[in-house]
């Protein structure tokens, strides 16, 4: 089984402009976030995946491996499923470029889904973290997810799921953490498939895998990733870099 990481990488972020290019201690953030997808040795190959010309350059002139893709995609998946049409793999999983502390355990997680998946019933695999704060669950920025006993899913949404009719009934809410892995096959088929209602409604990609019959396995984890969006997530970035540079000393 070979498993290669491909982390996209959009040089133009409507909140933050430029911000993989942007310095987290003596490198840019998408090359810490390539070189630290590598250190975790859970893959055969590590692609970032790019539109820019200045990303690409910035991965290939520092010895790494990147592709160049279409400047317009719907979807993450979309840009993935391009660059992968041709490469010699099993499992992609996908690593978000604004997110430089990689982590190997949730990897090595999604993982072992497919390692004991002998029978290939399992399309993608993905993290699911528990949500206790009312107010982040009602908040529409976060995708919820409701699973099978099965830890399959069953949707993904915007909204309260499931709503709680009665408020005396406490129900486990769990928030979709958008770390994926795939089979190619349905990489390749996802990216062909028109999308549908619910995927449109809710400008959430992953519906289109439910939308068609394809399984998602669902991974509860504790893990937090160090999302890149604003200048003050740079900053507080840098901060913990410090930090586990100096815990090193």
């Amino acid at each position: 089984m070979k498993i290669i990481a491909v982390i996209p990488a959009r040089y133009a972020a409507s909140r933050f402009p430029a911000k993989l290019m942007g310095m987290l201690g003596e490198k840019t953030v998408i090359r810490s976030t390539y070189e630290n997808a590598i250190k975790t040795r859970l893959f055969s190959d590590v692609f970032v995946v790019t539109d820019s010309e200045i990303i690409h350059n910035e991965i290939t002139r520092n010895g790494g491996k990147a592709i160049m893709s279409k400047k317009e995609h719907e979807t993450g998946s979309d840009r993935i499923a391009e660059a992968v049409d041709n490469l010699e793999c099993d499992i992609i999983i996908n690593i978000q470029g604004d997110e430089p502390f990689v982590k190997t355990e949730p990897l090595a997680r999604l993982i072992e889904v497919f390692k004991k998946d002998q029978d290939n019933k399992i399309d993608v695999a993905t993290l699911i973290r528990k949500m206790d704060d009312w107010n982040l669950i009602e908040d529409s920025n976060y995708v919820k997810v409701v699973k099978d006993q099965n830890d399959f899913a069953l949707y993904f949404s915007r909204s309260v799921i499931p709503y709680p009719r009665e408020k005396s009934f406490q129900a486990d809410y769990y928030e979709h953490v958008g770390v994926y892995a795939f089979r190619k096959q349905a990489l390749l088929d996802f990216a062909k498939l028109p999308m549908l209602q619910n995927e449109q409604a809710e400008k959430v990609e992953c519906i289109r895998y439910l939308e068609y019959g394809m399984k998602i396995k669902v991974i509860e984890t504790d893990f937090v990733g160090v999302e890149i969006d604003t200048p003050e997530d740079l900053e507080k970035a840098n901060e913990i870099l410090k930090k586990q540079i100096n815990e090193k000393k």
